[in-house]
């Protein structure tokens, strides 16, 4: 494990997450993360650490509420949120991370335009 650390495109939000220098990432294809170009690393809450105040973030819900995706203020960037499939942990943008702390990174589509019926199996990711 290694401490990975990232933020938003003005530096305004920045994060720490625990987690492997070999990521498993998950690219989900619904409509906020095609849009977005999100790549999820989910982890436990307590593997992620919010360096800045949180007064730097926007929130946004979209359909039940659930999630609550995550903005910089400044710049509109959204670097983490927690998500619906693990709403006990945090699912960090990849794209977000400071290069020099991943030593590979495997990429596997999620399909996320039927997310009901595909959901269970993400909830792993913070067992």
């Amino acid at each position: 494990m290694v401490l990975h650390k990232g933020g938003c495109h003005c530096g305004a939000v920045r994060f720490s997450v625990e987690a492997a220098e070999d990521l498993e990432v998950d690219e989900c294809n619904c409509s906020i993360c095609a849009m977005s170009g999100y790549q999820h690393l989910i982890v436990k809450r307590d593997k992620f650490q919010l360096l800045t105040d949180e007064s730097e973030l926007s929130t946004y819900r979209f359909n039940t509420g659930v999630a609550a995706h995550y903005f910089c203020r400044t710049c509109g960037i959204k670097s983490f949120y927690v998500p619906r499939s693990n709403p006990d942990g945090v699912s960090v943008n990849v794209r977000c991370l400071d290069p020099g702390t991943i030593r590979s990174m495997r990429v596997t589509s999620f399909d996320g335009q039927n997310w009901e019926a595909n959901a269970a199996s993400l909830s792993h990711r913070t067992d």
